[in-house]
């Protein structure tokens, strides 16, 4: 898949870019299984919900699932952020974010690239964000939503609540925005909440503002998200880096490959 110039110029314009139906449903159905799979992996990767133990997030799946990593180094992925970055990536963070059902929550208005630079000191945004659909995505079951345009005007924080929500990850609770910025925000750029089938894809920027709400309705929401970096844009820590499980610590450039997610018999790519 290559990007067109009017959607790399709306990608820069709007920080955000929905491409609908990248990945068939047999393909989304191989990676759905895998994510169930690794939920039931016990370790630090597994973050829960706040109130019960349904999963939050899960972290760097990659590592534990052959459709992960096959899906990472897909060029239906790889080849549209090499688009947007310009030169060589390798993969800085990979999670799936689950919602489900009636009790998934929120996830406050942040924006991704603060988390980074005060968590892994990592010198400059030069990253692209990659949401794929695991679900059909609705206005019922919690969608993100991004302000348009508001990452051209650089990070609007620069330290994180004397609280923390999370002591495995760093929540967007420990850095989210202000009401008073993010009414500013929304008065200038609006919102806005890309929805669309399963296997549907969403590229974003790392200083965009976004966030959504929790998941009141009967349908889940699973949403894997593939953080790419710039190869030489590596953190430089100046204390005890974080977990690996966290962010990635192989920095060599990915090859696309397209090793098939499903099998010509049906199976999964294990």
């Amino acid at each position: 898949m290559r990007l067109t110039d009017e959607q790399v110029r709306r990608y820069r314009e709007r920080g955000f870019l929905l491409v609908e139906s990248v990945f068939d449903a047999a393909e989304v159905d191989a990676v759905r299984e895998a994510f169930l799979r690794d939920t039931r992996v016990p370790g630090e990767q597994r973050i829960l919900e706040e109130k019960g133990d349904t999963v939050r997030a899960v972290y760097s799946s990659h590592r534990r699932q052959p459709e992960f990593a096959a899906l990472i180094r897909n060029g239906r992925l790889l080849e549209p952020v090499r688009r947007l970055l310009g030169q060589d990536v390798y993969l800085f963070q990979l999670k799936v974010n689950a919602k489900p059902p009636f009790t998934g929550e929120q996830w406050a208005w942040h924006q991704d690239y603060l988390a980074w630079r005060l968590a892994d000191n990592l010198p400059e945004p030069r990253l692209v964000n990659v949401g794929v659909f695991l679900d059909d995505v609705t206005e019922f079951n919690g969608p993100v939503i991004f302000v348009p345009g508001s990452h051209r005007g650089g990070l609007l924080g620069d330290g994180r609540r004397h609280s923390t929500k999370s002591v495995q990850h760093l929540d967007p609770d420990d850095i989210s925005l202000t009401h008073a910025q993010l009414a500013d925000l929304v008065s200038r750029y609006g919102m806005e909440s890309p929805k669309g089938p399963a296997g549907s894809v969403v590229f974003f920027d790392p200083e965009i503002v976004h966030g959504s709400a929790p998941n009141m309705s009967p349908f889940p929401r699973k949403l894997l998200i593939a953080t790419y970096n710039l190869v030489g844009n590596e953190p430089r820590p100046t204390g005890k880096p974080r977990p690996d499980y966290l962010i990635c610590r192989d920095n060599r450039p990915l090859q696309v490959s397209d090793a098939p997610l499903v099998t010509a018999d049906g199976g999964t790519n294990t």
